[in-house]
């Protein structure tokens, strides 16, 4: 690879930049995770993450990526051969759903298109047909990292509560978490899963389960085999400030500060900004003629933007183009969509400049490319942010 000046530009959607505030946090010398000062940092980090979360009840964090808060949140809350159900709206909700069969779990699957959200009306009508109430939980991903598809939680914790259904309600957040307006306790979830190199700003490391009363009831009867995901170990040593095993003190560090910057900004203006990039975006996207992943008008994710490509073009040579050229780096397919559609990831620590220069890289390489499309995406996404800054 030739010599390239300035910084990378890392716009997939996940693992994002990492503000220098939290860089110089997390480089800092490590302390005694049973010392008085380390309390102090998690007493500080915990409160911290409950007003993320929306949420008064408790909030777990384990020294691991994403993928273990999914395995934690299902062997707390339930027993082998327990029956969930579970959406496929994308390569991330079958991942989950993968996990859950391998663990024992008899998981019924409601397919996707890879362009639809989770649909309220098949939740009630699923679960209004399970009178016997065999269903024990609800798997939902709110925002699909992998097809731009954000689902309304909110309308499927109401359809939940219409089917008067008592299974619990799990969702991931790994890709939504402090970028897209997400309430755990108002929207009834049993068990909210996220990640820390997302809308958090960090590396990745850390992970989530946000939990209910009715979620930490069902693990006092959950029969699956824990041990290093088991909650019940961390609800005893974290009021303390203390964890039951060696943190990732250095990223506690970090979360530190990233939770200190989304309190600076203050939360409402963080889904705010996310919700106008994302605009200035799809508006890019339409100005090439591209076509936008999402079918549902509603369903637009505020983190990351999918665009699907023209028949007989392939994603994975328009972003080794705007690598090679821009130093630029975008999403791939991935599962079904792998060669059709690229995304644009712009979340975590993100602005207007930031945005312009991606969305210039992009058009660039979509005529690099040969890819067809219109011109003008980008002064569509410029016009669109000068009036909001007017």
């Amino acid at each position: 690879m030739p010599f390239r000046s300035g910084r990378h530009f890392l716009q997939i959607p996940g693992p994002t930049n990492v503000p220098d505030r939290v860089l110089r946090a997390i480089y800092a010398p490590t302390i005694d995770h049973r010392g008085p000062d380390f309390a102090e940092l998690s007493k500080e980090i915990l409160p911290g993450l409950q007003r993320v979360f929306a949420t008064r009840g408790n909030v777990v964090v384990f020294p691991a990526s994403g993928t273990g808060a999914w395995e934690a949140a299902l062997v707390n809350t339930l027993s082998p051969g327990d029956r969930i159900l579970a959406f496929e709206t994308g390569h991330f909700s079958a991942l989950w759903t993968a996990m859950a069969e391998k663990l024992g779990l008899a998981v019924t699957v409601v397919p996707g298109d890879w362009r639809h959200g989770v649909d309220p009306a098949q939740v009630e009508e699923q679960l209004s047909r399970d009178t016997g109430h065999s269903i024990k939980a609800i798997c939902a991903v709110h925002n699909e990292t992998s097809t731009g598809v954000t689902s309304r939680i909110a309308e499927v914790s109401k359809a939940i509560d219409s089917a008067k259904h008592p299974a619990l309600f799990l969702v991931d957040t790994i890709s939504s978490l402090a970028s897209i307006d997400y309430r755990h306790d108002e929207w009834r979830v049993d068990v909210t899963v996220g990640g820390s190199q997302k809308g958090l700003m960090l590396p990745p490391g850390l992970s989530f389960n946000a939990l209910s009363p009715k979620a930490l009831s069902a693990s006092k009867s959950a029969k699956s085999i824990r041990s290093y995901w088991d909650w019940q170990p961390m609800l005893e040593t974290n009021p303390a400030g203390f964890f039951p095993y060696t943190p990732a003190t250095n990223l506690l560090y970090g979360l530190r500060e990233s939770l200190r910057m989304l309190a600076e900004e203050g939360l409402p203006q963080v889904f705010a900004r996310h919700a106008r990039h994302a605009e200035a975006t799809r508006r890019a996207v339409r100005a090439w003629g591209l076509e936008l992943n999402p079918a549902n008008e509603r369903e637009h994710s505020n983190s990351l933007t999918a665009v699907r490509m023209p028949e007989g073009h392939d994603e994975a040579r328009l972003r080794a183009v705007i690598l090679q050229r821009f130093d630029l780096s975008l999403g791939q397919g991935l599962g079904k969509q792998k060669g059709k559609l690229f995304r644009i990831g712009h979340l975590g620590s993100f602005n207007d400049l930031m945005l312009c220069a991606t969305l210039s890289g992009v058009e660039m390489g979509l005529q690099l490319a040969g890819v067809p499309h219109g011109k003008g995406g980008v002064s569509a996404a410029m016009d669109f942010l000068q009036k909001g800054a007017a």
